[in-house]
């Protein structure tokens, strides 16, 4: 068992965010989840402290201060609008948690980009058309993020990038990557995302580089009937 940690987990109510709050408990690290509201109160364990703080307009200092490692689960929901202007949730957001940082002289950073960022030539031809089409402002957004980061040589970050997210139970038998993920590879799992997180949180693995993280899935997985059930399940 790894030593306990303070971890600050930023977007503590997203699908990626819950399950990094909910492993890293488990594994005896104290947790703070940080988000702009907690209307489900069944979404976290109960004993885990929350605090309410909007990245984007909020200072962060209180909020991540005292803490050993920071985690940046925050999202965009994918809908019309956001694809056409999406919040600069992954540019601003991340540029406002690394004042706070500084400010708080933390150093320990993981937050979530995507394999996108890097290669767009994975999934089916479908997949390729659609998300270039609906998230390529999002990926170029996740690109700035993570020239912030580079540019940030007093930070110990980690951009984990994984594939098309999905829901289901924890493998722990994901495949992780330099960069992209394999080409024979296109989903991930939001539990496997956290689980791979919170490693990097607690070994200090991957620091300055941006993983890849996928695992294979069964084809329907990945068909475009799924796909439009996801939509409209979003």
């Amino acid at each position: 068992m790894t030593e306990p940690l303070r971890i600050a987990v930023i977007g503590a109510t997203g699908a990626t965010g819950r399950h990094v709050v909910t492993q890293a408990q488990s594994r005896g690290h104290h947790v703070r989840a940080v988000d702009t509201a907690f209307p489900d109160e069944t979404a976290l364990p109960r004993d885990v402290e929350r605090v309410e703080a909007d990245v984007l307009g909020d200072d962060l200092g209180p909020a991540l201060d005292g803490y050993d490692v920071v985690v940046s689960a925050i999202g965009i929901a994918l809908s019309a609008r956001n694809a056409i202007a999406p919040p600069p949730l992954y540019r601003d957001g991340t540029r406002r948690i690394l004042h706070a940082m500084r400010s708080n002289g933390q150093t320990r950073l993981v937050v979530i980009s995507a394999s996108f960022v890097a290669a767009r030539n994975r999934g089916p031809h479908w997949f390729r058309i659609a998300s270039g089409l609906a998230l390529g402002r999002i990926f170029a957004q996740m690109a700035e993020m993570e020239a912030l980061l580079r540019g940030s040589t007093e930070i110990d970050w980690t951009a984990v990038r994984p594939g098309w997210l999905m829901d289901g139970t924890l493998t722990t038998d994901y495949v992780v990557t330099p960069e992209a993920i394999r080409p024979d590879l296109i989903r991930t799992r939001h539990a496997d995302l956290a689980h791979f997180i919170l490693h990097c949180a607690e070994t200090g693995e991957w620091s300055r580089d941006t993983p890849a993280i996928a695992r294979p899935e069964p084809r329907s997985a990945s068909s475009l009937d799924t796909a439009l059930r996801d939509a409209v399940a979003g």
